[in-house]
């Protein structure tokens, strides 16, 4: 989820300056994605800019709110019908970093698992303690989020029990480092051979 699609569709509540869709933001993410307020207005102007919504005059408190424009409202009613595809989302780096882990010496794969595992688990039972707050009206939203991260803190879990479980399987091949030593080592072996035939004619 983007930003801007997220102020798009809390600005299709009503008007709203920067720091109540910070605060609407966060209480309909329970928090999950903090937002600074540099991030809110940075993208206002940009949405601005792009035609999406408009600046108001300015309130009493001198505050100015931001409507959505009809364009706007286009913009977010096709996002809402648009699917995620997973092309859209940032790379896992976990998964990066467990690959690059494998191919470079001196690093203890299962020492990063093990590592992972443990910040992984502790997520997951934060995750869980924050679930027994979602039973007062209005909750669902972010209990929805809540729930998602939960569902991936377990897959993660999951999958780092299969990584672990095939490192074991099928340990890593020989770097080239240690290709480069056994060959010299056998042409070490081969010269002293060859010298000791000559000696001994």
């Amino acid at each position: 989820m983007t930003i801007r699609h997220g102020l798009l569709a809390l600005l299709e509540r009503g008007p709203m300056y920067g720091y109540q869709l910070r605060a609407s933001f966060e209480e309909a993410t329970g928090a999950t994605w903090p937002l600074n307020i540099g991030q809110v207005y940075t993208t206002l102007s940009r949405l601005e800019r792009d035609g999406l919504v408009t600046a108001l005059p300015e309130d009493t408190d001198g505050k100015r709110p931001y409507e959505i424009t009809p364009e706007g409202r286009t913009e977010i009613a096709l996002w809402f019908a648009s699917p995620i595809s997973r092309a859209d989302r940032p790379r896992d780096e976990l998964a990066i970093k467990l690959a690059l882990a494998l191919s470079t010496p001196g690093v203890d794969v299962g020492a990063v698992v093990q590592t992972q595992r443990s910040a992984t688990m502790r997520t997951l039972q934060e995750l869980t303690r924050l679930k027994t707050r979602g039973t007062e009206p209005g909750a669902l939203s972010w209990r929805l989020v809540l729930e998602s991260l939960v569902f991936q803190a377990e897959a993660e879990l999951r999958w780092l029990d299969y990584c672990e479980a095939s490192v074991l399987r099928e340990p890593p091949p020989p770097t080239r480092r240690t290709a480069r030593a056994v060959g010299t080592d056998a042409g070490y072996t081969h010269d002293t051979s060859a010298a000791e035939s000559e000696a001994s004619a």
